[in-house]
């Protein structure tokens, strides 16, 4: 007989019931496991947080994205000291003046009616 052989013939009845509970309550306690992950409230709370922390993802990297625009337009029309550089910022505010100049042109030109 092997030495595997002689211990588990020398466990007492007593001893293989109470190894017999035990695996049959471990048994149990993963059925019970199982059964709660394979629920339909599970799953779709399951699908539910993971949608959310994509969205988590998508909007940190978003944000990032922008804050590191903003900064770049920054560093454009403000020099380090936080003075802001005309040479810049005077032709934008041209274009945006002459922008808003022509949108408020053609929203008073009376429309020709067709027909």
């Amino acid at each position: 007989m092997t030495t595997e052989a002689a211990v588990s013939d020398a466990r007492t009845p007593a001893q293989i019931e109470a190894d017999i509970v035990r695996r049959r309550d471990q048994l149990a306690e993963t059925l019970d496991e199982i059964g709660v992950r394979v629920h339909p409230q599970t799953i779709v709370g399951d699908a539910k947080a993971r949608m959310v922390s994509r969205v988590d993802q998508t909007a940190g990297k978003a944000y990032v994205a922008v804050n590191r625009t903003v900064a770049g337009m920054k560093g454009r029309f403000v020099s380090d000291d936080g003075a802001p550089r005309l040479e810049r910022l005077v032709p934008v505010a041209l274009v945006v003046v002459g922008v808003v100049g022509l949108l408020a042109v053609s929203a008073r030109r009376p429309r020709r009616r067709r027909g």
